[in-house]
């Protein structure tokens, strides 16, 4: 009996990973422009940030402080600004027609408008499909803080 239920665990974990569906070109497209904002963010290029946000986009940030595109775009351009690392980790998309929601993790080390903006933050891009291409309607972030123990 156990020789049996260890030979049909065996086989499931062998058969689960062909049935995992590998990521689809818009899931692709979208983790690509996450990549390329943070890219552009590190190197504070308002040209492509300018395309890349939508007319109404909303950042609100830890303290849930809210700064419009035109904000957002100045304080990643500000001369006390500075980027040192920046990691994603735990992408997730999910497509809605022409809406896509991405969620996942962000680890920077940096200086925002003069202000330290270490640590690991939990955060939720919004992308509506407009004209044949991808823009950023809306951002939060979290910080996450480490549990106590």
């Amino acid at each position: 009996m156990f020789r049996n239920l260890l030979l049909i665990v065996v086989a499931l974990l062998t058969v689960s990973p062909a049935f995992a569906q590998a990521p689809s070109a818009v899931d692709r497209e979208i983790i690509k422009l996450e990549h390329d904002w943070s890219t552009a963010w590190q190197k504070k290029d308002a040209a492509f940030l300018q395309k890349l946000f939508a007319d109404e986009y909303l950042f609100t940030d830890p303290e849930g402080v809210t700064f419009s595109k035109t904000q957002d775009i100045a304080n990643t351009t500000a001369a006390t600004t500075k980027v040192e690392s920046f990691l994603f980790s735990d992408l997730k998309v999910h497509v809605y027609g022409d809406t896509a929601v991405v969620t996942g993790l962000n680890t920077i080390k940096a200086t925002v408008v003069g202000k330290a903006s270490n640590g690991a933050y939990r955060f939720t891009d919004v992308f509506v499909k407009r004209d044949g291409r991808w823009q950023v309607v809306t951002s939060q972030s979290t910080l996450v803080v480490p549990k106590k123990k």
